[in-house]
């Protein structure tokens, strides 16, 4: 059976997609920690990081790059925090989350409640600083 983040990658769930080639795929956590919270991904689907091949996984790094560098134009945050969990989908993912301290990057934080709107606001912000 596919992963959530497969359907979603098929256009089968709706996303709010930053960026997409033909191997990966970028799009805003819905549950995020800070605006601008996002989800990297293989296309391929793979659960765990380090079991993707090496092409794979240099070219997730460098795709996710690309898109913090983005996140970082578009958000106003210290830092891009980088988190690889990967516990509650089995599907390979980065997080990428905007930080203004450490303690930004903590997954029992309280999750931010957005509207469609901001989640709309804030990805058309990041994709248009890629």
């Amino acid at each position: 059976m596919a992963s959530i983040f497969t359907m979603i990658v098929e256009g089968k769930i709706p996303s709010y997609k930053i960026a997409e080639d033909d191997n990966y795929y970028a799009f805003l956590d819905i549950n995020p920690l800070a605006k601008g919270h996002t989800l990297v991904i293989p296309k391929k689907e793979v659960d765990y990081i380090f079991d993707l091949d090496d092409e794979t996984y240099l070219g997730l790094g460098a795709f996710a790059k690309k898109v913090a560098v983005a996140i970082k134009k578009a958000i106003p945050c210290q830092r891009v925090g980088v988190a690889v969990l990967g516990m509650e989908v089995p599907h390979t993912h980065i997080h990428l989350v905007p930080l203004q301290s450490e303690n930004d990057l903590n997954f029992k934080n309280k999750k931010l409640n957005l509207s469609q709107e901001e989640f709309t606001t804030i990805a058309s912000q990041i994709s248009a600083a890629l």
